[in-house]
């Protein structure tokens, strides 16, 4: 590589790993102002756990030497060792995206989950799931190789995570969500943003970051011929899921608000994640906009289900993350279905992205209630109307004088 190549290798990881204290602030504000530490501290125990356990095994095993191998040796390159100079900065780039795969599961489960549950839970299913998963899209593995598996159909494309990061943690959402339960008091409206300027500070930050997170891998390819119409969609995508989202509120609400304008954000971030390299602008802007109006509708669907999905990981990230694979298989320049391709590329989209959804359900299901049956996933019902932060850290968001209120 050369000095530029380099040079935007450690930029890009470094505004991945923004990312991670970005969905902190995001997540922190929408909770209640005695929950907010807990949140927060949700993402940065993530960011801790996974690089430390990333560094020792979690690079090892996310790439594979055989198609059909479930993950790489994790002894292979254990604590990197061995590793070039270029290697190594690959690695730390991946590494950003294992962190903060597991923190967004960490928003289905706000204001009642142990902290110790959630690092344990963190350390395991990025063990048995992040790591495998990574090495099935990216490195060598099935996914990888399904379209030439099948036949000579398209590649799967994943450019940047739709399925590795963003199906893979909404699926492992709703399975804690479902393990934790309903929070003592679940219905429309229950539970407010405490802080909307955090929500919009942690919004900003992530978009901030996922010029990273789309055209980090750039730094990999000589010249990085790709960049631009990374860039370009990141962008566009994202504006039109605020305008989608914010169309839904004003009409079913009456309102547009600032934290729909934020989720949307994130919808259309998420949604643009695996298509970013492989859209024309007109039809990145359309996807942003489906996402920004599918995700606000599918945020209500738990309370029509029943499942209490905190802060709508599952209505975002896993609804924009299988809009924005699938959409694909139908507008993925020259192998979409309308745009010069078949059945094709929709074919390896939808196998690659409900194995992945089905496979992160099923452990953190598994993984949720055998944590829940040993040592305990939740807090008392009486700690989490009184607010955790005090009860897990022994910390307050807000120090406020006495009789003063927040």
């Amino acid at each position: 590589m050369d000095t530029g190549q380099l040079a935007w290798g450690i930029t890009a990881t470094a505004l991945v790993l923004l990312m991670t204290p970005g969905v902190a602030f995001f997540y922190g504000g929408l909770v209640k102002a005695k929950s907010v530490v807990s949140m927060m501290m949700m993402s940065f125990g993530a960011l801790a756990l996974v690089g430390v356990l990333w560094v020792l095994y979690g690079y090892s095993m996310s790439s594979v030497g055989d198609t059909l191998n479930f993950s790489g040796n994790p002894f292979s390159s254990f604590g990197l060792e061995g590793l070039g100079n270029e290697d190594l900065l690959g690695a730390a780039f991946g590494a950003t995206f294992a962190i903060i795969t597991v923190a967004l599961i960490s928003g289905a489960i706000a204001d009642r989950a142990k902290f110790g549950s959630w690092m344990v839970f963190a350390g395991i299913w990025s063990t048995l799931v992040y790591f495998p998963v990574a090495a099935w899209v990216w490195g060598g593995g099935w996914i990888m190789n399904l379209g030439e598996m099948m036949g000579g159909l398209p590649a799967v494309i994943d450019y940047a995570g739709g399925t590795a990061v963003h199906i893979n943690a909404g699926a492992a959402a709703l399975g804690l969500a479902i393990v934790l339960g309903r929070r003592v008091v679940f219905h429309k409206g229950a539970h407010k943003p405490h802080n909307v300027p955090l929500v919009l500070l942690g919004a900003a930050l992530l978009w901030f970051g996922w010029f990273g997170f789309n055209a980090g891998a750039e730094f990999l390819a000589e010249g990085m011929p790709g960049v631009g119409l990374i860039v370009v969609n990141t962008l566009g995508a994202t504006a039109a899921a605020i305008l989608g989202w914010m169309v839904v509120e004003k009409l079913k609400d009456g309102k547009a608000t600032a934290v729909g304008a934020a989720s949307g954000a994130v919808a259309g971030l998420v949604a643009i994640t695996p298509a970013c390299a492989n859209l024309t602008p007109g039809f990145a802007l359309l996807l942003g906009s489906v996402a920004g109006i599918v995700s606000a509708l599918a945020v209500d669907w738990k309370f029509k289900l029943g499942y209490d999905d905190s802060l709508d990981v599952v209505g975002i990230h896993l609804v924009s993350g299988l809009i924005g694979t699938l959409y694909l298989g139908f507008f993925a320049i020259d192998t979409g279905l309308f745009t010069g391709g078949d059945f094709g590329q929709l074919t390896v989209q939808a196998i690659a992205a409900f194995s992945v959804l089905f496979y992160s359900f099923v452990v953190a299901l598994v993984l949720g209630f055998a944590i829940q049956k040993t040592i305990g996933f939740r807090v008392t019902s009486e700690d989490e109307v009184a607010g955790i932060d005090n009860i897990v850290h022994g910390e307050e968001g807000y120090q406020l004088e006495e009789g003063a209120r927040l």
